[in-house]
């Protein structure tokens, strides 16, 4: 082998996709998605914290026709500058976490994560965002809920950084956390359901439907993620908002925890109530599942094609 080959040789091996980049465009997917996606997102949120007060719980065409009629079309993307922040840390930090640990643990082993490490790397990257993120998801929490409170209840909060600054103001700076266990048990679901099962999808799709890299192994990766995304942290997304939205009455919390949640929603509301909101649910998720993936992969792909002057090979 010529030298100059043994030079083409190592360069192919160490072309890659700069760490804080890799940062860079999974917050870039997320935050993109989410822009997109937005309106299903305030829908599923106003379901879920609907309480069982003997009337009919409000289905996603009375959410939609509520927000427009109080607010007009904007009225559905209140709190979008909310969680595009809180994409911005929490999708920036999960993502980049996964990404960059699964490729660490491919050098360093010379071979692809087994589905026990890429599990545990998702778990992680999927708790990591959650806490630093925390407190941008309750703000937006706080904002999409609060045009359907009685007038007098109404926080009315101008912005997320008002919201903010408020809450610290008025609640404390531990509210900010409020809610951080369901939130980090929520992120590691979706992470571990969402991201590692998007590995595992597309090593499907590879070697049983025989699709090379590209748009439509992306797809389908994501599409069956999605999917499963949905399913298995709708519960845990609902005791979530619901902890993060309620109110202290003569200094003592609605909820004490996640599984008091979850066994006061299952006691009052019924077992199904812990997956109210799956149809707008699903239709936010997978679409979002989807757009945060192909973003993701053209990002990769435009990079090494255009700066690297490489053919891209994912390697999530």
């Amino acid at each position: 082998m010529s030298q100059q080959q043994q030079k083409d040789d190592e360069k192919k091996k160490d072309a890659a996709i700069p760490t804080p980049l890799k940062y860079l465009f999974g917050g870039l997917a997320a935050m993109s998605s989410t822009c997109v996606m937005h309106p299903m997102d305030l829908v599923k949120t106003r379901m879920q914290v609907a309480s069982d007060n003997g009337t009919k719980h409000p289905t996603p065409i009375d959410v939609i026709k509520t927000a427009i009629r109080n607010d007009g079309v904007i009225g559905l993307y209140r709190g979008l500058g909310a969680s595009v922040l809180r994409q911005s840390i929490y999708s920036t930090t999960r993502i980049g976490v996964y990404t960059s640990l699964s490729e660490f643990f491919r050098d360093r082993y010379q071979s692809a994560p087994s589905l026990n490490m890429i599990i545990c790397i998702a778990a992680f990257a999927g708790a990591t965002g959650a806490y630093v993120g925390n407190p941008a998801d309750v703000g937006l929490i706080r904002i999409m809920t609060d045009a359907r409170l009685p007038s007098a209840d109404r926080r009315n909060y101008t912005s997320v950084f008002n919201a903010l600054s408020r809450i610290v103001k008025e609640e404390g700076v531990l509210t900010l956390w409020r809610g951080a266990v369901p939130t980090v048990g929520r992120a590691i679901v979706v992470s571990v359901a969402q991201l590692a099962s998007y590995t595992q999808f597309r090593r499907w799709a590879k070697t049983k439907l025989g699709l090379g890299d590209g748009f439509g192994l992306h797809l389908v990766a994501s599409i069956g993620s999605g999917i499963l995304t949905a399913s298995a942290s709708l519960p845990v997304d609902i005791a979530k908002t619901r902890i993060q939205n309620m109110k202290v009455i003569n200094g003592k919390p609605e909820y004490t925890g996640l599984f008091d949640v979850i066994v006061k929603i299952s006691r009052n509301e019924g077992a199904l109530a812990l997956w109210r909101g799956y149809v707008p649910y699903v239709l936010r998720v997978v679409p979002q599942t989807i757009l945060i993936f192909i973003i993701l992969e053209q990002l990769n792909t435009a990079y090494f094609k255009y700066v690297l002057g490489e053919t891209y090979k994912s390697r999530i």
